[in-house]
C-alpha cells in the first residue's frame, strides 16, 4: 500500500497494434490492483496496426482506464487524426511541433486533491527537425509552475539514448519524471537523479517480444537484409509482454521517491 502523501503514476510503453492492446488489457486489471495508480499514461502512436491511432482506439483506451495518451512521430499516420485530435485534451501530440499545429502537447489531470501535468515531447536526433524540445518544455514548465502544478511528467519520444539522457539531466529537479519511448526496447537504467527526478531511457512496449520492436521478423528481414520494399505489420504470435514503469511522487514537493520497471508476461 502506498502512503497518502504519494501520487503514483504508471506509464506503459508504445502499444503495438491490436496484439499490443489485447496484451495490455489482458493484464491491466492485475497491474492496477497491484499498484493502485493515481494516474495511468500510455504511448499510443503505434496503436492502430503499428502506425498511428484512430478515434475508436482512443475511445477504447480512455473508457478502459487510461488517463493520458502520449505519442510521437507517427501521430499523424492516419489522416483522420485531424478530425478528432482537438476533441480529446488527454490525447497528446509532441509539444514541440510548431505553433498552431492541431492538438495538445500537455494535459493537466485532476486526481483527488492533486493536479498532475503530462507533457508529450519529441527528440530531434535522427527524428523530424521540429522545434527544440528543451526550450519548448522549459517554457511549458514555467507556465505550469505559475498555475501551482508541481507534479510534471514528460514522455520524451526520441531515438538517441544520449539525447534522452541529457534531457533527463537538464530537467533534473525541474520535473517529477521523464521517461523515454520510441525504441520499443526497455532499458535497465531506471533511477532517481540527484535532484529527485525519476528517469529511464526507454520504458519499452506492449506487444510481442518474438519480433523486431513489435513488428514481424520476416518483414524486417526483407527490409534490412534484402533491401526490398515492405509494409510493416505487428507480430501477432509469440511471447507477449506489457512493459512500462511505476513512479511514486511526493504530492507536496513533486519529488520522485521511487521508479521501478514493469515487465508483465501475458498468458
Amino acid at each position: 500500500m502506498k502512503s497518502e502523501n504519494i501520487f503514483r503514476v504508471i506509464a506503459f510503453g508504445d502499444v503495438i497494434g491490436d496484439p499490443g492492446r489485447k496484451a495490455l488489457f489482458s493484464v491491466f486489471r492485475k497491474i492496477r490492483d497491484k499498484f493502485f495508480p493515481d494516474l495511468v499514461v500510455l504511448n499510443g502512436e503505434n496503436a492502430a496496426h503499428g502506425f498511428g491511432i484512430t478515434q475508436p482506439i482512443v475511445k477504447q483506451l480512455f473508457e478502459n482506464g487510461i488517463d493520458v495518451i502520449t505519442s510521437g512521430n507517427h501521430i499523424w499516420q492516419k489522416k483522420e487524426i485531424f478530425d478528432f485530435i482537438d476533441k480529446y485534451p488527454g490525447l497528446l501530440r509532441p509539444i514541440n511541433y510548431p505553433p498552431h499545429t492541431p492538438g495538445h502537447g500537455c494535459a493537466v489531470i485532476q486526481k483527488g486533491d492533486c493536479k498532475a501535468a503530462v507533457i508529450s515531447a519529441m527528440g530531434r536526433t535522427y527524428m523530424d527537425p521540429i522545434d527544440c524540445p528543451f526550450q519548448r518544455v522549459e517554457s511549458e514548465i514555467e507556465k505550469l509552475r505559475k498555475e501551482g502544478i508541481n507534479i510534471i511528467l514528460v514522455d520524451l519520444h526520441a531515438e538517441a539514448t544520449s539525447e534522452k539522457q541529457i534531457f533527463g539531466w537538464h530537467f533534473d529537479g525541474k520535473i517529477s519524471a521523464v521517461w523515454g519511448t520510441h525504441t520499443h526496447t526497455q532499458t535497465s537504467d531506471e533511477r532517481i537523479l540527484p535532484r529527485k527526478t525519476a528517469y529511464i531511457t526507454d520504458i519499452g512496449m506492449c506487444g510481442s517480444i518474438d519480433s523486431v520492436i513489435g513488428m514481424k521478423t520476416s518483414e524486417s528481414y526483407r527490409k534490412v537484409i534484402q533491401h526490398l520494399p515492405v509494409k510493416f505489420s505487428p507480430e501477432e504470435d509469440g511471447s507477449m509482454e506489457v512493459q512500462g514503469v511505476v513512479i511514486d511522487i511526493h504530492k507536496k514537493t513533486g519529488e520522485a521517491t521511487l521508479i521501478n520497471r514493469i515487465k508483465e508476461k501475458v498468458g
